[in-house]
Formats: C-alpha cells, structure tokens, sequence
C-alpha cells in the first residue's frame, strides 16, 4: 500500500477549507488502496482556519497540521511541508480547490508507471482572470524561460504529485529565498504536464494582489537567472559610448562653427534620462545584493508554534 501525502498551505482559509476538507476526503474513498496523509500548513491565519484545522484532526487520524508562529508566506509553507511529510508520493495543492481533488487519481496513476517522477499541473487557459493579469503572467513565464535555463511550463501550477527522490532532492536545496515553480524544474526528473481548465475559487477571496505576484515574479527571475545584471551592464555601456560620440559632436561643432549646442530644455531631458537609467541598474543590483544578504543572513525559513507530529 503506497502512501500519499497532500501538503495544504493555509492562510485565512475558513470559508473554503469544509469544501476542501470534503472534496479530498471524497476521493481518497475512491482510492482505498492507498494509504493517506493530510499536512495542513497553517500559515499564520487570522481567521478560524486553525480551529477548523484542529476539528478535522480530532476526526481524522490522517490530518496532521503545522502552524506557524506568524504569516512567512506559501514559499514556506511548501517547505515545512516537504520537511515533514513521510509518504511514498508527495501532492502539493491549494485548499481553494482552484487545484480539483479529481485529478489525484490520474495523477497517481500517471506516476506509478514509473516513467515520471513528477505529474504537475498547468492551466489550459486563464478564464476568469482580470485580463491585464493574465496578460503580464503570460509574458512572464515567456520572459523567464528565454533569460533562464529552467525551463517552466505556460501557465504552471504549484499543484503536482511528487516521487520521495524528487522530494529528497529538492529539500538539499535550502535557500531562503525560494521560488518553487522553479526548484521543482531545477532538480530535474521527469515530469509529465496534465493541463486543465482555469478553476474559480470554491470561497474566499485571493490572498494573491497584482503587486504581491509582481514581487513574486521578480523573486523568481533574481533567483534563476543573472541576465538582469548583464543588461544592466550593457546599457552601462552603450550610454558611454553614446555620450563620448555626443562629446565628439559637440567639439566638432564649436571648433568648425564655433557654435556649442544649445537647449537646455534637452539637457534636463538627457539628464533625468541618464538619472533615471542608472537608478534602474542600482536597483537591479541592489536586489541581487538584497537576496545575497539574507541568504547570509541564515534566518530559519519558518518557525513552527504548535503541531501534531510526532516529531515535532
């Protein structure tokens, strides 16, 4: 009998964790002949989620719970998760069904041929998303793979069923900067993509604002790749390169018409230009200087307040 862990990060999920809880408790009756095991990451909740969490461990012997001492973001929660599950094959899926509990089987039986190590999940379109979202998002994984040697899907989920190897491999990497999308293809292993249809939220509202996926993007961009930093570089010398043939014009042209260039309007305009450029390369820096520092800085990824496991 293989056994199962589903690792459900949690933040402020009261209203769709009974749907959830419901759902998954469904199809794990349709596979019987799997032994499960349910790692709820409470993840600094200010709503009931906890208690409920606590509920349903109290009636199922298969729930198992992690809370965190303060929010440390899903990045984590993945994490703790990965850390402390003990099954066969590892699931990693959200509690607002947006990842449909229906897949598992096929899933399951996808991965138990022993061809991949990993069946993840990718939206086959974006169906009720604001649009701008969509679009940035689309251009984002675009952005990412062509500056990046990981490779992510269009459209990739932190949903998938995972091998224990693969488990094992990703939790060497301890970084504290994380961005899973990209770990899971770093580590390689075989993984095969189940596409879906873009699911709505069961309850709740989005913990996930435009800003705060932007940030996330830039996350992952600094952590797999160093092509910002080349450009920044570049632009760096093209503009010396054009502001020496621009001091070249303008001898030129003083000592033949004696006649030096005049606009100051223009200058300020080159000047806020220039500015502006080399703030966008200090700040490029800057955030590669800011990952290094935390890294250093060899803060725990999450720190844990109470618990149910055994080792814990």
């Amino acid at each position: 009998m293989d056994k199962i862990s589903i690792i459900i990060p949690c933040y402020n999920e009261q209203d769709s964790l009974p749907y959830f809880f419901d759902s998954i408790t469904e199809i794990s009756k349709k596979m019987a002949n799997q032994e499960f095991e349910y790692l709820f990451i409470n993840d600094g909740s200010r709503d009931s989620t906890l208690d409920l969490i606590k509920d349903y461990a109290l009636r199922d012997a298969c729930v198992k719970y992690i809370s965190f001492s303060r929010n440390f973001g899903k990045e984590a929660g993945i994490y703790a998760g990965l850390h402390h599950v003990t099954g066969d094959y590892v699931v990693v899926m959200d509690a607002d069904l947006q990842h449909p509990p229906s897949l598992l089987p096929k899933m399951y039986s996808e991965i138990k041929s022993g061809i991949y190590d990993s069946i993840a999940v990718s939206r086959k379109s974006r169906d009720g998303e604001p649009k701008i979202r969509s679009f940035f998002a689309s251009k984002f994984y675009k952005f990412i793979n062509k500056i990046s040697e990981t490779n992510i899907a269009p459209g990739a989920q932190d949903f998938r069923m995972m091998t224990r190897q693969m488990v094992d491999a990703i939790l060497t990497i301890g970084e504290y900067n994380r961005f899973s999308k990209g770990i899971f293809q770093w580590v390689g292993f075989e993984t095969k993509w189940i596409e879906c249809l873009n699911v709505p939220r069961v309850a709740g509202k989005t913990k996930w604002s435009f800003g705060s996926l932007f940030l996330y993007s830039v996350e992952g961009i600094i952590s797999f790749s160093n092509v910002p930093l080349a450009l920044a570089s570049i632009i760096g010398v093209v503009f010396c390169l054009i502001a020496f043939i621009l001091i070249g014009l303008v001898i030129f042209r003083t000592l033949v018409f004696g006649d030096p260039v005049a606009g100051w309007p223009s200058l300020v305009c080159i000047i806020c230009l220039l500015g502006g450029l080399q703030l966008l390369c200090i700040g490029v820096l800057g955030q590669y200087l800011a990952k290094t520092y935390l890294e250093t800085k060899h803060r725990p990824i999450y720190i844990i307040k109470e618990s149910n496991l055994e080792s814990f």
